[in-house]
């Protein structure tokens, strides 16, 4: 679906700039991973809510 591509595009750039960021873990870079999960969780729900639409009104 074309609303997965939005979240997925902000949740690369999140955990690259978190990776670039530095090598030790800070605050800051556990909730960018948060986010990141967050994120990424959301997509998968907004997905399969998108595919139980198109299967019911497939039938």
């Amino acid at each position: 679906m074309n609303t997965m591509k939005p979240f997925a595009v902000v949740a690369i750039i999140a955990f690259a700039a978190t990776l670039a960021a530095c090598q030790k873990e800070g605050p800051m870079e556990k909730a960018g991973k948060k986010v990141d999960n967050a994120v990424e969780k959301a997509g998968e729900k907004i997905e399969k809510a998108g595919d139980k639409i198109k299967d019911a009104t497939s039938k």
